[in-house]
């Protein structure tokens, strides 16, 4: 017995021994042997008896110490910016501890949410509100853990029916981590574990959503799916409403007389660019114009690490739903203070851009200034006063400032044609709501001039930005779009080909070409997919400190300044051109420049996840709309081709859906991928892209988006014997019935069909 250690140098030991320590590593330490082991496995157990240390499988720690590893869940930065996290496994008495997390030169940005594995060191005395510190191992996907679905009760609890169409399996749910959900309803649940035996993966429900076939259940659900943080914190809303407007234009130009007007949708509820152009008096510039853009100041309001900046950074952008918005700012700034409404004082950031006859921008200066727009105007109003038909509010607008808007704007056509920046035409898909949130139509969006001529002001506002700061050396984020990789372009030589279209070899790329392919198709059957795979073939555009051009404008230096109400990227540009002009001590702070590659990496992000949201919410309410139309005939196109069947777009509200390959019959279909053809063996059939097509609808899902169809007849002519043999009985997959949602049948079994899955394109 004396060669057993006391109590308290059993826990001096395992505290100066941090993690999770064996019995046979205590036993070793203190050289226990023999008989002697009973008695250290006795003192251990009392130990942990009174609280002091705590078993986990065979080994020990100290009771409320973290192991030096572990999985930790990142929170929201602190007041000085820092980010924390808590252990994901947590079983002390109390609050979890947090843990300061130290980035290291070249790790990946974290956000809020995000799961790491991480080196866990204790700091002595925790100080600070945290007591260790966190160093990243490596980042976890948080995206695999938590999944929403429709909870349905069973014996064990309940199952999960998965939404995400890209999701095959089912999920079980014990009673307790049930949260008495009821059955059929939508919730969001972590994953806890892997199979049970043979059983099913086990997950937690986090949060019960309510109905899934309710209307306005739609961008809830992509809003929880994506992670997009949909509720202010306090401290955030608080610092919003006690902001005040600016009433001392002290140190500002003063631009109020003149006539600036906003022109936006009609139901817009922020207005963050307001615009105003007049001949150039200059003699030396004949026939030019003086063209003003004026664009709400948020960096007045929004302040380098502050409770309002910290959370516009991690939300990035705003997030826009055909039923709701999610802002990147609370609405009493978005929709109030940064607002430029008409009739009231506004700051602002505004450049003054003087432009040759032929559009070309001959020199520019930027301001810090205040203005009061004198009108706010719709694109409908503006393009209807511009065709003779101006309505009782635009009326006094028309020769004073909406004429020499297009007048500027004729001029700016001119520098655009001798650019040629890529020219797709994919018109935007409008869905109307009724006050429940029901479906009531689905068109196309009509485009006018106006909006064109709001995009021209605005792209060339943007580059005077980039031109600014880059000629006084500053730091900024760039708008970077970079020239497609060779593999994408041979690709879509090969669809063109396949189309009966041609793209040039050997050339070094550029938009002229690609404009000159989508010329050849215009007005033709191949006109929308060639514009898809136009728009496929492209890069991703994203946000980064470096200078890479941006390819699809055919610019050289492009930043993003014109939208800082609604993204992230242009309030860093504000700052940066305050900071360089030195008009205040809100400007780009050396915190930030010093994060500007993480903070690029994180908003385009958070770009990537609106616009995939956005996508997903579109596709959900298609579905709905198209949902009491199960049987009916459609008139479509083919958009996309694979081994596992076909996808078309329905002329009529444009919407996605697949044509399974066990749908197109009973023979067997050879795929070509160079051609991008589907050829059937006996019949002949060739079924390509662009092919105009009938299709019925057979089964759409609302909850998930899918739609699934079969083929009728090909270019007007029904399918020969041996093609698609009619309707077909199936089951549909609704939440209601037997399966988890949306779950397509698998194609046949067999060489003629191929059973392989893919992403569905045109999501790019």
């Amino acid at each position: 017995m004396a060669g057993l250690p006391s109590k308290s140098d059993l826990l001096g030991w395992i505290r100066e021994n941090p993690g999770q320590v064996s019995k046979r590593d205590i036993a070793r330490a203190f050289g226990v042997k023999g008989a002697d082991r009973p008695e250290l496995k006795r003192l251990l157990r009392e130990l942990a008896e009174e609280g002091h240390l705590e078993k986990d499988r065979r080994a020990w720690r100290e009771a409320g110490r973290l192991p030096p590893v572990g999985v930790l869940e990142v929170l929201d930065p602190g007041p000085d910016g820092d980010l924390y996290a808590r252990p994901l496994d947590w079983a002390g008495d109390g609050p979890a501890p947090r843990a300061l997390y130290i980035p290291r030169k070249g790790e990946p940005a974290l956000a809020p949410g995000d799961r790491i594995l991480a080196r866990l060191a204790p700091v002595g005395e925790p100080g600070a509100g945290h007591a260790y510190e966190a160093r990243l191992i490596r980042r976890i996907d948080a995206r695999a853990r938590r999944l929403l679905g429709v909870f349905r009760k069973d014996a064990e609890g309940g199952r999960i029916l998965p939404i995400d169409k890209g999701e095959r399996r089912e999920w079980q749910v014990r009673a307790a981590d049930s949260r008495a959900a009821r059955d059929g309803e939508l919730v969001e649940v972590e994953a806890i574990g892997g199979r049970p035996g043979l059983g099913l993966p086990r997950a937690r429900i986090l949060h019960r959503l309510g109905d899934p076939g309710a209307p306005r259940a739609v961008s809830l659900i992509a809003i929880h799916a994506h992670g997009i943080p949909d509720d202010f914190p306090d401290t955030v809303l608080a610092a919003a409403e006690a902001a005040e407007p600016l009433a001392n234009p002290a140190g500002r130009e003063d631009l109020r007389a003149l006539p600036f007007v906003t022109i936006d949708p009609e139901d817009a509820r922020d207005h963050d660019d307001a615009v105003f152009a007049e001949a150039d008096p200059d003699p030396a510039n004949p026939g030019g114009f003086v063209l003003w853009v004026a664009i709400a100041d948020v960096a007045h309001f929004v302040h380098p690490g502050s409770p309002l900046d910290r959370e516009a950074r991690a939300r990035g952008n705003s997030t826009y739903f055909p039923d709701r918005v999610v802002p990147m700012l609370p609405e009493a700034l978005s929709a109030d203070l940064c607002s430029l409404r008409a009739g009231q004082d506004r700051p602002v950031l505004a450049v003054r851009l003087v432009i040759g006859a032929d559009g070309t921008l001959r020199r520019h200066r930027f301001a810090r200034a205040m203005i009061r727009s004198a009108a706010a105007l719709s694109y409908a109003q503006v393009q209807a006063a511009r065709d003779g038909r101006p309505d009782a509010a635009a009326q006094p607008f028309v020769e004073p400032v909406i004429a020499p808007l297009y007048a500027a704007y004729a001029a700016l056509c001119q520098a655009r044609a001798a650019r040629a920046p890529l020219d797709l035409d994919l018109p935007e898909r409008r869905i109307v709501l009724a006050r429940d949130g029901r479906v009531t139509s689905v068109a196309f969006r009509e485009r006018f001039d106006a909006h064109r001529l709001i995009e021209e002001f605005m792209i060339l506002a943007n580059v005077a930005a980039a031109e600014t700061l880059e000629a006084r050396r500053s730091p900024l984020l760039y708008r970077v779009h970079e020239e497609p990789p060779a593999d994408k372009i041979d690709a879509l030589r090969e669809v063109a080909e396949g189309a009966g279209l041609a793209l040039a070899r050997g050339q070094v790329l550029r938009t002229r070409q690609l404009n000159r392919l989508l010329d050849q198709a215009a007005g033709g059957p191949a006109a929308e997919v060639m514009n898809l795979s136009v728009l496929r073939a492209m890069t991703q555009a994203y946000y980064g400190p470096e200078n890479l051009g941006h390819f699809g404008l055919a610019l050289r230096a492009y930043a993003h300044f014109t939208s800082p109400i609604r993204r992230y990227a242009d309030l860093v540009v504000h700052r940066a051109l305050i900071a360089a002009h030195g008009w205040g001590r809100d400007g780009l702070s050396r915190a930030e420049i010093a994060t500007l590659g993480e903070t690029a990496e994180h908003i385009s992000m958070t770009e990537r996840r609106s616009m995939a949201a956005e996508r997903d919410t579109t596709d959900r309410y298609l579905a709905a709309f198209l949902s009491d139309r199960v049987g009916a005939v459609f008139a479509a196109r083919i958009s996309g081709i694979a081994r596992f069947g076909m996808f078309v777009r329905l002329d009529e509200t444009g919407a996605d859906g697949l044509v399974p390959i066990s749908e197109l019959g009973d023979e067997y279909f050879h795929y070509d991928r160079d051609s991008q053809t589907l050829m059937g063996d006996r019949s002949g059939l060739t079924l390509g892209l662009g092919t105009p097509v009938t299709v019925r609808l057979t089964e759409a899902v609302p909850v998930t988006g899918g739609l699934l169809l079969e083929l009728v007849s090909v270019d007007g002519a029904a399918m020969p014997a041996g093609g698609a043999s009619g309707p077909r009985r199936r089951r549909h997959g609704h939440p209601a019935g037997g399966g988890p949602a949306g779950r397509k049948r698998p194609p046949r079994r067999g060489p003629a069909r191929n059973r392989s899955r893919k992403p569905r394109p045109g999501k790019a």
